[in-house]
This record gives C-alpha cells, sequence and structure tokens, in this order.
C-alpha cells in the first residue's frame, strides 16, 4: 500500500452478532493504514457484512451492494457474512463485487489490496466448505452506547425453516475466561451495558460443559458493566433459574425475547421446534410472576406452509391472552435447501399478508397496554449519543424507549428517571429523578 490512509466504509444488516463481528473485522484494520469512514460517503474500501434469514434479507443484500459500486465504482468491494457463506457465485457474479468471504474465513483486507487496489477479480474463500467449529470472539465498541458481546455461535436445533446452520455450523462457544477478559476489554472503554448475543444463547456451553447460567454468574462480577441485557432465549432453555436470576439481580435487565414462531403445536411440530406452546406459556407467566413489569417479546411467522385458517386463529388467540409487551412478526420465507421448502399447503402471499397485518395491529395494542402500565414508574435509562430535531433517546431496563431534550452530558450515562406520558410516536415522556 503507498503512504496514504485508505478509507474504508463498513454497511452491516441483520442481527446484533453480525455487528459485534462488523465491529471486531473493523478494530482489526490498522489505524496507520485505514481510515473509518461513514457508509454513506466515499469509500477507497467498502466491507458489507450481509444477512440471509428471509428472502428479503438477501435482496437488501444485493442492493446494498449495487448502490456502494454505484456509489464509488473504483472502491475494492468484499462481501461477508452469511449471505456470503450460502450464496457466494451470486455474490462474485455481480459485476464490481472483489472479494467474497465465508462466515470462518479470517478477514485480512490488507493480505489482498498490497499496492494495487483494482486488480483483483471477484474472488471466493471458504464459502463453499461447510462452515467450521471454529468459534471467532467478537464484540461491538465504538458504534453505540452499548456493546454487542457475541458469546455463542452456530445451533444445532435444524428448524425447518432456517438456513443459519448451513451458514454457521453446529452450536459452539469459548470458555468463560475469553468472554470474561472481552468484558473487561469493554468495561476499559467505559461502556455500561453490553448485550449477550448468539445465534442460540441459551445453548451454551455446549463446547465447553458449563451453561449461560454460569457465565452470567461470572460477568456480574466485572467491575465497571452495570447493565446485561439478554438478547434472546428459546423457551424450552429458559430456565427457572435464569428467571429466577433476572428477578433479583439488578444488573440482569428484565427484558425477556423469547422466540414462539407459532401458537399452534401442529405448526410447531412441522418447524421441527422443540418445545410446544404450553412451555411458552409457563414462560412467560412465570416472569410476570416474578417481574410485573419486565418487559417480553416474541417472534412469531405467519403463513408456514400447513398453516391453516384455524391455525392461524389459534396463534392470535393464544397471543392476545398473553402479557406480552411486542412481537417480531415475520411472514413464512422460502431458503433453498431447508425441508419448509419441500413441505405442502403453501399459502398465497396475499393471505400471508392479512395474518401479518392482524399480527403487527396486535403487537402495537400490546405494546400500548405495557407502556401504559409503566406511566408514573421510575426506571433507569441509558441515554444514546445521537441527537435529532433537539431531542435524545434511551431505554429503561424493560426495553421502553424514551426521549427527552438533547443535554450532551448525559449521553452514554445511566439516569433514574419517570416515565410521564405516552408521547404520539409511542415512545415515553420522562423527567430526572435528582
Amino acid at each position: 500500500m503507498n503512504g496514504n490512509k485508505k478509507k474504508v466504509a463498513f454497511h452491516t444488516l441483520g442481527c446484533k452478532l453480525n455487528f459485534a463481528e462488523t465491529s471486531t473485522i473493523a478494530r482489526s484494520l490498522p489505524e496507520d493504514q485505514f481510515e473509518k469512514v461513514s457508509h454513506g460517503s466515499k469509500a477507497d474500501i467498502y466491507i458489507i457484512n450481509t444477512c440471509s434469514v428471509t428472502d428479503v434479507a438477501d435482496r437488501k443484500c444485493r442492493q446494498a451492494i449495487k448502490k456502494f459500486i454505484h456509489q464509488s465504482p473504483e472502491a475494492f468491494i468484499a462481501v461477508v457474512g452469511c449471505y456470503a457463506q450460502l450464496n457466494p457465485h451470486e455474490i462474485s457474479s455481480i459485476p464490481g463485487v472483489d472479494l467474497v468471504l465465508g462466515i470462518n474465513e479470517k478477514f485480512d483486507i490488507t493480505k489482498y489490496l498490497g499496492d494495487q487496489q483494482k486488480k483483483i477479480k471477484a474472488e471466493v474463500h471458504s464459502c463453499e466448505l461447510s462452515p467450521s467449529d471454529r468459534f471467532n470472539p467478537s464484540y461491538s465498541a465504538g458504534d453505540r452506547t452499548r456493546s454487542f458481546l457475541k458469546v455463542q455461535d452456530g445451533c444445532d436445533y435444524g428448524c425447518a425453516y432456517c438456513t443459519i446452520p448451513m451458514a454457521r455450523g453446529g452450536s459452539k462457544n469459548p470458555e468463560i475466561q475469553t468472554l470474561i477478559d472481552e468484558a473487561f476489554s469493554i468495561s476499559d472503554r467505559g461502556i455500561k451495558e453490553i448485550v449477550l448475543t448468539g445465534v442460540n444463547i441459551g445453548d451454551f456451553g455446549k463446547s465447553t460443559g458449563d451453561n449461560f447460567t454460569d457465565l452470567l454468574k461470572e460477568l456480574l462480577k466485572v467491575p465497571g458493566i452495570e447493565r446485561y441485557r439478554i438478547s434472546s432465549v428459546e423457551p424450552n432453555l429458559l430456565t427457572d433459574e435464569l428467571i429466577t436470576m433476572t428477578s433479583v439481580n439488578k444488573k440482569i435487565l428484565p427484558h425477556f425475547h423469547i422466540p414462539l414462531q407459532s401458537g399452534s403445536n401442529k405448526i410447531l411440530g412441522l418447524m421441527r421446534r422443540r418445545y410446544r406452546r404450553e412451555v411458552f406459556d409457563d414462560r412467560v407467566r412465570m416472569i410476570k410472576r416474578l417481574i410485573l413489569l419486565a418487559g417480553i417479546g416474541a417472534d412469531v411467522i405467519t403463513g408456514f406452509p400447513g398453516e391453516s385458517d384455524s391455525d392461524f386463529e389459534e396463534t392470535y388467540t393464544f397471543l392476545e391472552a398473553l402479557p406480552l409487551s411486542y412481537l417480531h412478526v415475520f411472514t413464512f420465507s422460502e431458503r433453498p435447501g431447508t425441508i419448509a421448502a419441500g413441505l405442502p399447503g403453501k399459502v398465497s402471499p396475499r393471505e400471508m399478508e392479512r395474518r401479518s397485518k392482524l399480527l403487527i395491529s396486535l403487537s402495537a395494542s400490546k405494546h400500548l397496554e405495557f407502556i401504559k402500565q409503566n406511566i408514573g414508574q421510575t426506571a433507569r435509562v441509558l441515554f444514546e449519543n445521537t441527537r435529532n430535531k433537539g431531542m435524545m433517546t434511551g431505554y429503561t431496563g424493560n426495553y421502553i424507549k424514551v426521549e427527552y431534550s438533547w443535554q450532551a452530558e448525559l449521553a452514554g450515562k445511566i439516569m433514574k428517571v419517570q416515565l410521564d406520558d405516552i408521547l404520539p410516536d409511542g415512545n415515553m415522556k420522562i423527567k430526572l429523578v435528582k
């Protein structure tokens, strides 16, 4: 490379895990050779970390790649992540793409650039191989007021609709001490909240003979970290011990995201999920018994092959009766190579859209009901460091978004507030509590 710093931009699609991995790639680039810039500006190098959970995600990845090629035609374009792992040749066939790397390929841009930035034809590295069982540690830092710490990767579940095991391989995790060391590094940066993330974090310990609560107990000892948020735990892995730990320890935030996918046991069976809806119901009700104002979200898929009108009604009625705070609603997306792609009983796109709209409306009413329950309560809020129209935002422990007049000194700090009212956009109005 020449003496001038190369401008490098990152664009991340998909889950918190991807953000952790992108941030780790960014930290690996020598500061004397590379200058990080916004992906909206002209750059010498664009690194696009992709998602492939649905066909919509695939399309967004392709659109992003083409956007950056058009934005900076002479730039070096590198594509990494799940879409790169699953569809490397599809990506490398896009004119202007220079490098496609699989999930576990070590990213070393200097290896490919040398002194000639644009002389490499699109290359595919490692993508055609099965994903390895090596765990690559990652955490995010510098982009947000909280850090995403990757504690687990891969999945052994083999759900009928999911490509993640094809992209990321089987369940794996590092030794607990590795994650403690990373938590210390995060704390040294002045970050107060860690979001524990992975593909199936409740499965933590498969590689090392530990379990998720063992990890939590050790992380709670790290000085400087005031809040741990658990990203998502399967219902059958959400143990009594984990719920009880959350109810008694203020550092573990009272926010649970639990994938349900369907409220019909018939559909759960077709999906090859490892629980029945009664397990989900039991977990939600135990949480609410111990933590009255806990925030609880759920993932739901509509239009899975074989889902009849009565199956959908069963799901809707089941969700309607539960004290949930919000829903993440997905229409079924047929993924090549999955069991679901070959199942009979396809649901029409129009019907899938109708069902999705009903669940999205239910989610909105659930969320309104939840935040009404919180009016007048005091809470601790971590304020974001971004300013928008003179306002700043933050999140309570139970995942309510609040707004407050911009005060630079509050950014990145955790403050005690009173939740006063509901704003038109669904956020909450607050006042600081001295």
